[in-house]
């Protein structure tokens, strides 16, 4: 049932950014009296799910979820259908239209995905707020493990900078650091600035990004207990405060959990503060070197609230700024020693990520980064995607002389064998990820 909902999830998103993205290039087009042949969610490769033809267009479902298209006369494609373009042009074909028509009818898709995350964003901030952890109240620094202490951060530094610019959220500080170059660091009362080597974002990478950085705390009270745990068996009890450990004083809740990791199978003597009475507690510790209790979080969290009329430039911002960071991932991606290609995903990755039961604010949340993604990756001057028709099309009001379709034919050709190579590495990707969890 789960893998149901997060496949229905990424059905549902896929679905809505591809018929929009297509309506982009659909509504210009039938407003300059272009025609158009095809209208498709999904491809359908050899048969369609569903398939209906309204006037000029054939609106159809097909059954590979990878994307979309409207397919317009007088166009040359990622079909590679030219037996039109035998003929003399007609006046609703597309080649038959000006340059600045067909220009328009190409940046229709990308336009409407921009605009899309814009008012999702938009929608976000006003109806839920910005909820994060303000990157500066972590007074007491970051926590990082052996994998962080690999980018030259330490448990206790307090992060000042990221190339140069403080980070707002401690969420923010996380992507930052494996998107940046230098981080500067409060170590001690002592300002220092620490190259982030590709090395170390290779380790970050590895594992996704997931808790290599997190905030310290002070806060040293036990909220929960695993039944039938080492901890329940020796007597720990919620609400019980760590004093110290084998005699020596614990002042950070990680101080505690790093004697209970360096001390599998072999005992631990607990002073704990339980209802203003101090009380030594022995613990043997079990091979995982985990005792099963959990702490009371300090909740640094705060929210920002939007009216409508200050949620619509703070959306704009959102989606600036998702999508710079978008751009960015690119200088990683390309760093061979990252080798964060690796961590690439297609729709089987993608549908992992999706949660196991419903819920709109991430399904939105989610949407509104695709759809950014979506817009970014189309307009690349690759042939076979918007942004290679644009390029050629730019190159014809410039040069007063469109490319012959000798040449657009053969930059399909040449966009279609790249994006199908890029496809087969993120399958490739997915499909490795899913065997190793078998290894």
């Amino acid at each position: 049932m789960e893998l149901f909902i997060q496949i229905a999830e990424f059905i549902f998103i896929i679905s809505v950014l591809v018929i929009l993205h297509e309506l982009g290039h659909y509504i210009p087009a039938k407003y300059f009296k272009t025609k158009v042949e095809k209208f498709y969610l999904f491809f359908d490769v050899k048969f369609s799910l569903f398939k209906k033809k309204i006037g000029d267009t054939v609106y159809g479902i097909g059954w590979l979820p990878l994307g979309g298209y409207v397919k317009i006369a007088g166009m040359i494609d990622e079909s590679m259908d030219t037996e039109q373009l035998k003929k003399e042009p007609e006046p609703w074909e597309f080649r038959s239209k000006p340059a600045w028509q067909r220009l328009i009818i190409m940046l229709g898709g990308v336009t409407v995905n921009f605009f899309l995350a814009w008012i999702i964003y938009t929608m976000l901030l006003f109806n839920n707020g910005d909820t994060y952890i303000p990157a500066d109240s972590l007074k007491y620094g970051v926590l990082v493990d052996s994998i962080g202490e690999q980018l030259g951060i330490k448990t206790g530094d307090q992060i000042l900078a990221i190339d140069g610019k403080k980070s707002k959220k401690f969420t923010d500080a996380v992507l930052d650091i494996i998107l940046g170059d230098e981080i500067t660091l409060n170590r001690n009362g002592e300002v220092i600035t620490v190259p982030l080597s590709d090395e170390g974002k290779k380790a970050v990478l590895s594992v996704q990004g997931k808790n290599f950085l997190r905030y310290r705390q002070k806060e040293k009270t036990i909220d929960s207990v695993v039944p039938n745990s080492a901890a329940s068996k020796s007597g720990l009890e919620y609400g019980d405060v760590i004093v110290a450990v084998n005699g020596k004083k614990i002042t950070y809740w990680d101080e505690f959990t790093s004697k209970i990791v360096t001390s599998a199978n072999k005992p631990l003597a607990v002073e704990v503060l339980r209802d203003g009475q101090s009380k030594n507690i022995q613990i043997a510790v079990p091979e995982v070197g985990k005792i099963g209790v959990l702490p009371n979080t300090e909740d640094l969290r705060v929210t920002d609230e939007y009216s409508l009329l200050a949620a619509v430039p703070e959306g704009f911002n959102k989606t600036i700024e998702v999508l710079t960071k978008q751009i960015k991932q690119f200088k990683v991606l390309f760093a061979p020693k990252t080798e964060a290609y690796k961590q690439v995903k297609g729709p089987i990755g993608i549908v992992d990520l999706m949660p196991k039961e419903w819920d709109w604010t991430y399904i939105w949340g989610f949407m509104a980064m695709f759809s950014v993604w979506l817009a970014f990756l189309n307009i690349l001057p690759i042939p076979a995607l918007d942004g290679g028709h644009v390029m050629f099309l730019l190159y014809e009001m410039i040069s007063g002389q469109a490319p012959s379709e000798k040449v657009l034919e053969r930059g399909q050709i040449i966009g279609f064998v790249i994006l199908m190579t890029l496809m087969a590495v993120v399958f490739g990707n997915d499909i490795w990820n899913i065997i190793k969890k078998f290894i």
